[in-house]
């Protein structure tokens, strides 16, 4: 049994931090005692779902804070691609071309991976916000085929922001779906274009509404839904608090 470290002990309170690009915001209570951290053990299968998660709501975040409303797909010709280290390559090579091809410029974008349920390999899902004519993007890619859609279809009023985070739910069951099973050590659960990370704001009170009316605040508007812990039959850590807005 590896032996626990102790961390500091710091000031009791909420502590929750605002995307506010994202429209979103999120976090905890933090109690004043030292907490037991013991490194190493710990249930695999529970490590690996929590990481899942984690990765599905930073692809919602990045989504709705850059608008990423359009959905597309890369697929390989003939016997595909099976050689993960080879796929991403191949799609680095992608969105460099496309830059290229759009002036130059660099754009948001997300991608994930997915294991065709028959032997053909991976092939790639990805989320950008702006027009991309699909030559260009038949271009870019030369691998075989390809798909682009905006998300519309959504009620009246809805936002591109609305539209994003339709678009983080669809890559988020990518991010879950099959990885674990064909795991290689070192390769993520998605990729993103970097420069383009969410802005976060830390606030901090000494309880849930304090730091909830600090959210309210800044976004200038109460949150559409909000979610505790208390809700959560079963809950194991501490309280927690998540909210967003539209």
């Amino acid at each position: 049994m590896v032996a626990p470290s102790l961390s500091a002990s710091s000031p009791a309170g909420w502590f929750v931090t605002l995307y506010p690009g994202a429209g979103e915001a999120g976090g905890s209570f933090r109690y004043s005692v030292p907490v037991q951290r013991y490194a190493g053990g710990g249930d695999p299968d529970r490590s690996r779902k929590e990481a899942a998660r984690r990765a599905a709501r930073m692809v919602r975040r990045y989504c709705a804070h850059n608008r990423l409303n359009r959905l597309g797909t890369l697929t390989y010709r003939g016997a595909g691609c099976h050689d993960p280290f080879q796929l991403r390559r191949d799609v680095a090579q992608f969105f460099r071309t496309l830059r290229d091809l759009l002036g130059g410029q660099a754009f948001a974008y997300v991608w994930v991976p997915e294991w065709h349920t028959t032997d053909h390999g991976q092939h790639v899902h990805f989320a950008v916000g702006r027009f991309i004519a699909r030559r260009s993007i038949e271009r870019a890619w030369g691998h075989g085929f390809v798909h682009i859609k905006l998300l519309g279809h959504l009620p009246s009023g809805s936002t591109p922001r609305d539209e994003a985070r339709v678009a983080a739910r669809y890559l988020s069951k990518y991010v879950h779906k099959a990885f674990d099973a064909r795991r290689v050590p070192g390769l993520h659960r998605y990729e993103v274009a970097q420069g383009f990370q969410p802005e976060r704001v830390r606030l901090s009170g000494r309880s849930v509404e304090d730091v909830m009316a600090q959210a309210a605040e800044a976004m200038g508007a109460e949150p559409v839904e909000v979610w505790t812990s208390d809700e959560a039959i079963g809950w194991e850590g501490p309280p927690a608090v998540w909210a967003m807005w539209s």
